[in-house]
């Protein structure tokens, strides 16, 4: 396995959405009214740096703002929620805390508000992911049937978490800065491979992993000319012997790792049987041929 890194400095990108967006964990719905401007409030004025000394964020915060104290039902009462870049909140005054949302990066700030204003400004130490994935001879990969699992590393890889799942190709992920556990999968079956990537705050990381692995497409077809058999039942044998891959269809194509395999094809009640070897980056269609040769004698 190879791996390309490079780094840029981090940019915005307003397609990316909100994947999936960390927060605190037992919070429940707002039980308070945030008070009519003037009345007995304060305001909170919330901005966001990815890192000390840059810029505040202008796009792509979630704030939530919570009671510090637990509920009767043992959670955090939810006050208020705010998107955008930075926030400004008219609250009773208190004690709160402050999440800070940007993705998957986040930060926590308590903060103590009177009628005064207040400016609240969270360093989140954040940056980003963008993953892609190659072929060895640099040749491009089918980017419908990549995707990429996204673990937090923990030391133990026994204690990895997965935080994304099934990120596609070429998507900017939020994330604070730390070393991350990738498994990149090309098609459904047996080409995966992994890497330990490390997120900079305040930078883009892009990482293209290698793949050994091509598309195939099986055909049983009575004569070198023959229309694809419907109702064809289809296995995928590895070398261990162990079924890979089964499928019921006149064409099955399907994503496999580079090496060999026995493909069986039963087409009513004959079972055909055929050897291929399948070589990274070389898509090839295979016609297994319905004849006595390839049938298996029971």
């Amino acid at each position: 396995m190879s791996l390309a890194l490079a780094s840029a400095a981090y940019a915005q990108d307003e397609s990316l959405g909100d994947l999936s967006l960390p927060g605190i964990s037992k919070y429940a719905p707002a039980d308070r009214k945030v008070p009519l401007e003037g009345i007995d409030s304060g305001v909170l004025f919330l901005e966001a740096r990815l890192t000390d000394d840059g810029a505040p964020l202008a796009d792509g915060m979630v704030w939530r703002v919570f009671d510090a104290e637990v509920g009767p039902d043992g959670k955090l009462p939810l006050i208020a929620v705010a998107k955008g870049g930075g926030a400004r909140i008219q609250l009773e005054p208190g004690n709160y805390l402050v999440h800070a949302a940007f993705g998957r990066a986040g930060a926590t700030s308590r903060v103590t508000l009177t009628k005064e204003t207040r400016r609240e400004s969270l360093v989140l130490n954040a940056g980003g992911l963008k993953l892609e994935a190659a072929l060895p001879d640099g040749s491009q990969v089918r980017r419908n049937k990549l995707t990429f699992d996204i673990f937090s590393r923990n030391g133990n890889t026994d204690d990895d978490q997965l935080i994304l799942p099934d990120v596609p190709a070429g998507k900017v992920i939020r994330l604070n800065a730390g070393t991350y556990h990738v498994v990149s999968k090309y098609g459904t079956i047996n080409a995966v491979t992994r890497a330990d990537l490390r997120v900079e705050a305040g930078r883009t990381t892009e990482a293209s992993l290698e793949h050994r692995a091509a598309q195939v497409t099986l055909n049983l077809v009575r004569g070198k000319n023959g229309f694809p058999l419907a109702d064809t039942a289809w296995s995928v044998v590895a070398p261990s012997g162990d079924v890979i891959r089964e499928d019921v269809n006149a064409i099955s194509t399907m994503i496999l790792l580079a090496g060999e395999y026995t493909i069986v094809a039963q087409n009513k009640d004959n079972i055909y049987q055929k050897n291929i070897e399948v070589r990274s980056g070389r898509d090839q269609t295979i016609r297994v041929e319905a004849t006595e040769e390839n049938r298996i004698k029971n």
